[in-house]
């Protein structure tokens, strides 16, 4: 248990399906180290692994795990996890996952899949906070690369959160909007109320991509319910060898 238990400490990172940029190497093992030494209380990912079958070769070569990616990632750290397919193939699938320090009194995959080779969904978990009585509505998000179908993700998740989040319940929507023009504000904030968590403690959306020198701030942390206290964009050191966006690490303070 956190020390300070008013706080909750949250990660979002899309890992590229465990591959560095230009997947030339496999780096999950080296994901698993950073994320962990972050001390999360949950984390947002995107892009990541449930079933990834490979050659015996690649499996030599690679050192993939046998178990679902994000099972692999959660390791001794986090007990609770959720995970939703959005892309289902021949040989696996990868999706949205959660990883949480407290238990998960229930969790849904929504489909928001606007065109057959762009599979994405949204991954709503709610989670019991026991030492506060507290439960905390996690979403973790994937949304589209073309306008047309971010505008209509974008109402569902509006839709969404009007019909299964109480207003006296506090949130994190957590992940890759691919949002570059900045248009989710006009749903997350105009429409219900949410903060940004760079844009109100830095003022500005955090840029994340590509991580090696990021320009598009497609990545982000809105929140309702909580009140922000610190955010840092994770792009440097040993991050930059790892996926091609950058994580965001943020923290809050419980009501």
């Amino acid at each position: 248990m956190r020390s300070d238990a008013d706080e909750i400490h949250i990660l979002t990172y899309n890992v590229h399906k465990g591959y560095c940029t230009g997947n030339r190497r496999f780096m999950l093992d080296a994901m698993r180290e950073r994320i962990a030494e972050t001390g999360a209380d949950i984390v947002f990912l995107q892009e990541i692994h449930g079933t990834a079958i490979k050659s015996k070769a690649k499996q030599r070569k690679f050192s993939y795990p046998e178990q679902p990616h994000f099972e692999y990632l959660a390791d001794q750290a986090w007990p609770h996890f959720a995970y939703g397919r959005n892309a289902i193939y021949r040989k696996g699938d990868h999706g949205n996952a959660i990883l949480s320090m407290h238990p998960f009194v229930s969790w849904e995959n929504i489909d928001i899949s606007i065109f057959p080779r762009s599979s994405r969904s949204i991954l709503h978990g709610v989670i019991e906070l026991p030492h506060r009585k507290t439960r905390l509505h996690t979403l973790c998000v994937h949304l589209g690369l073309l306008e047309q179908e971010r505008r209509e993700q974008l109402q569902t998740l509006t839709e969404r959160i009007d019909q299964h989040v109480p207003r006296d319940e506090p949130m994190i929507i957590a992940g890759d909007f691919n949002d570059w023009r900045r248009q989710a504000e006009n749903h997350l904030h105009d429409d219900l109320g949410l903060e940004e968590l760079f844009v109100n403690l830095q003022g500005r959306h955090a840029r994340t991509f590509p991580v090696w020198a990021p320009l598009l701030p497609v990545d982000r942390i809105y929140y309702r319910g909580l009140g922000p206290v610190s955010c840092r964009r994770l792009a440097g050191g040993h991050w930059r060898e790892l996926s091609d966006h950058a994580a965001l690490f943020g923290v809050f303070k419980l009501p």
